[in-house]
């Protein structure tokens, strides 16, 4: 890996941007219904209409206000919320945070939890423990995230009562310090785990097929043959190149996570950007739809760049030309 291929790549990330901008941006605003009628209501007159639309540049043609929305996004501006009056920025900023909070848990459990239990399965293969987890992360795999929420909210949340059922903190009072932190972590424990269901079993499936893999190869067997202990073999030896296509699935899932967050936000009352996005979508507020949009695309993007460094630090043997 060298520089000047870092440099390559960092340098595809503004075309993809571009272009993930520009298809964004044609398909709202191509897509079925008027955004004036649901900002001014079904009763207004002409007039009004007309001012609605002048004031937030909707009679001008679609290229124009392409170039126009462009050009603000360069500057860092991503326009006005319809609805809201405010920065787009602004709007999104509130609710990033807690969207990060969700995702990186999820992603972090995912990894940890997935590659353990890929471990612990390859290293009984053909047993009961192994045939286990296969079933379960299976199971996980095909649950929709929506229905993994539902169940954990139905046995967890309200019949056991282990977990809160909404929103990110309790609603009695704002607790401060050390207890807001627990507060906080009380009420993210099960979206994240929710999130973080399918990510656990992909991750399981795929460290467990790779270990498998590497195990088998012939400088495993010289590596036991010497005397290396078992552990120093699994954790030393074959882990490292059995979690190459682990890094690459990560990096080109977080899309997939974010995906999962606006059900999950949704379903657990997180006070994120999926939440945001549905209400958004359900306003026709395309400022706000085409700010998160863009958000998202870009750290998919990004995420697909840092996958691409990491893999090659993983495995020496790769070279970028």
């Amino acid at each position: 890996m060298t520089r000047r291929y870092v440099l390559r790549r960092l340098a595809q990330v503004i075309p993809t941007t571009a272009a993930i901008l520009v298809l964004g941006f044609l398909l709202i605003h191509l897509a079925p219904g008027d955004p004036v009628l649901a900002l001014a209501g079904q009763n207004g007159d002409a007039e009004y209409y007309a001012f609605v639309r002048e004031k937030f540049g909707l009679d001008e043609s679609l290229p124009s206000q392409l170039a126009t929305y462009a050009g603000n996004v360069v500057r860092g501006d991503l326009g006005t919320s319809y609805v809201q009056g405010r920065p787009v920025s602004q709007v999104i900023g509130e609710r990033l945070p807690a969207t990060l909070l969700l995702t990186s848990t999820a992603l972090v459990v995912s990894t940890a939890v997935g590659i353990g239990v890929g471990v612990f399965a390859a290293t009984r293969r053909r047993r009961w423990p192994d045939v286990t987890v296969s079933l379960t992360t299976l199971t996980l795999y095909a649950a929709p995230v929506f229905l993994l929420g539902q169940l954990a909210i139905l046995l967890l949340a309200l019949r056991l009562g282990w977990f809160p059922v909404q929103g990110m903190t309790d609603a009695d009072g704002p607790a401060t310090g050390i207890g807001h932190v627990l507060d906080v972590a009380h009420h993210l424990a099960l979206p994240a785990l929710a999130l973080a269901s399918q990510e656990i079993a992909a991750v399981a499936r795929l460290s467990r097929i790779g270990l498998l893999d590497e195990l088998a190869r012939d400088h495993i067997r010289t590596a036991r043959a010497k005397g290396v202990s078992e552990r120093a073999v699994v954790l030393r030896h074959a882990l490292r190149r059995a979690l190459l296509p682990v890094v690459t699935v990560l990096g080109g899932r977080v899309g997939h996570l974010v995906a999962g967050a606006i059900v999950v936000e949704v379903v657990f009352g997180w006070p994120g950007l999926g939440r945001l996005l549905v209400t958004a979508m359900q306003n026709r507020d395309a400022p706000i739809v085409l700010g998160v949009f863009l958000l998202v695309a870009v750290t998919v993007v990004v995420a697909n760049l840092l996958t691409d460094l990491v893999y090659a630090f993983l495995d020496p043997r790769v070279r970028y030309r």
